[in-house]
């Protein structure tokens, strides 16, 4: 039997916690064989960002021709897309529907609050949330997608979005998920550790694995709230750099 496939569309992170290489190793350990298109390469390490250098927005469409032409992706991931010219591109597969089961993380605020992305390119999101199955913004991110939308609050953010939309909970653990006009609360347990580089690449990642799986939507995104917990845990005595370390991507 064959694996299903699933594709990452985003940035490196050359020590491993974040970006591409979370999804490729969330994607393993869920049993689905990752693919990837590399949005952007960046410097960083457990302490921060220090430099990002974006592929020119035609080799992101040839990696993306390069992969769709040939393998049966059964679902896909969005992370870092870097820039307005790369969020049209892939606004313009989404749209043309050679993106299934489209899970969009929209990588906009860093961990300290600062904007990584300009406002025409923030406004591209909004297009790209109607083509997605799941939209997985952290707290910050739903901040800059209401600003940007001139919305009063999450319910009406919840109407750009006809898939499922996860406001994911950094401080709490506890995700709200909306979804037809309903909002339900997934609680959560706030595990102690600094060691939670890359979870938000690995909700939206394993997100991706459950529905390429064919699980439901929202059973999916309970399942990758359970796995990014287990990653956590498993990790939250890792002495492993100088900064915020990686989470464990492996599970036995």
């Amino acid at each position: 039997m064959n694996p299903p496939v699933a594709l990452s569309v985003a940035g490196s992170d050359p020590s491993g916690g974040a970006g591409i290489a979370a999804d490729l190793a969330t994607f393993a350990t869920l049993g689905v064989h990752g693919t990837a298109a590399i949005t952007a390469v960046t410097a960083q390490n457990t302490a921060g960002v220090q430099g990002v250098h974006p592929v020119p927005a035609e080799f992101v469409a040839q990696q993306l021709d390069s992969v769709l032409d040939d393998l049966p992706v059964a679902a896909v991931k969005t992370g870092m897309l870097a820039n307005l010219e790369i969020i049209a591109v892939v606004g313009d597969y989404a749209a043309a529907g050679r993106l299934p089961n489209l899970v969009v993380d929209p990588v906009m605020v860093s961990s300290t609050g600062v904007r990584l992305l300009d406002a025409g390119a923030e406004s591209l999101y909004l297009e790209l949330l109607k083509h997605a199955t799941v939209a997985t913004p952290n707290g910050r991110e739903a901040a800059v997608l209401r600003e940007v939308a001139r919305l009063d609050d999450l319910d009406d953010l919840g109407a750009l979005c006809p898939g499922w939309l996860v406001v994911t909970g950094e401080t709490t653990a506890a995700d709200r998920v909306h979804q037809g006009g309903d909002w339900t609360v997934l609680a959560g347990e706030v595990v102690e550790t600094v060691n939670d580089h890359g979870t938000g690449c690995t909700f939206s990642s394993a997100v991706a694995a459950g529905l390429a799986l064919g699980v439901e939507p929202m059973d999916a995104v309970a399942a990758a709230k359970g796995f990014v917990r287990q990653c956590i845990v498993r990790s939250a005595d890792w002495d492993l750099g100088a900064g915020r370390g990686p989470v464990a991507h492996l599970i036995d």
